[in-house]
């Protein structure tokens, strides 16, 4: 590894830890301590005004419908989520959010958009699209290659 390579790999490791521990005390610290990172992230995909079907928050999530089904019963017995079939096909499982679950989707919204303008606060216009441009070219990198690995992965 050259240098410029070992430097952005320190920092793509570092900036990740960093995500994931800030976030993590945010949660254990603020109005939601009982739920996990997971669970927060789950809320998120069930998404705030219309219910959804247990397999599109699953795929959303690029997670099993029986894994899915694990968080949903936590959430559940949490009271942030409620779940219900359908009349049509009783097969069909929709999840929403409770008021509760609402409430916490909105405030973990807001810590994401606090932390955005706190990175590129004192940043000027040209060195926005230029950290955009960047962020843009990693992470399609990053969805290339995880398509690429579990097609290698179904293919075997």
């Amino acid at each position: 590894m050259n240098k410029s390579e070992h430097v952005l790999n320190k920092l793509l490791v570092q900036l990740f830890n960093e995500l994931l521990e800030i976030e993590h005390d945010a949660l254990k610290n603020g109005p939601f301590s009982d739920l996990s990172i997971t669970e927060i992230h789950t809320i998120e995909a069930i998404g705030m005004y219309t219910p959804r079907t247990m397999s599109e928050v699953a795929s959303d999530l690029k997670i099993t419908v029986g894994t899915l089904t694990t968080a949903v019963n936590k959430l559940i017995k949490k009271e942030y989520v409620t779940r219900e079939r359908i009349e049509e096909d009783r097969r069909v499982v929709m999840i929403r959010l409770t008021k509760k679950g609402k409430l916490a989707y909105r405030v973990h919204e807001k810590f994401h958009s606090d932390m955005i303008k706190e990175t590129i606060k004192g940043i000027d216009d040209k060195e926005e699209e230029i950290l955009i441009s960047s962020l843009e070219k990693l992470s399609a990198y990053f969805t290339y290659r995880y398509h690429l690995s579990n097609t290698a992965t179904e293919n075997k």
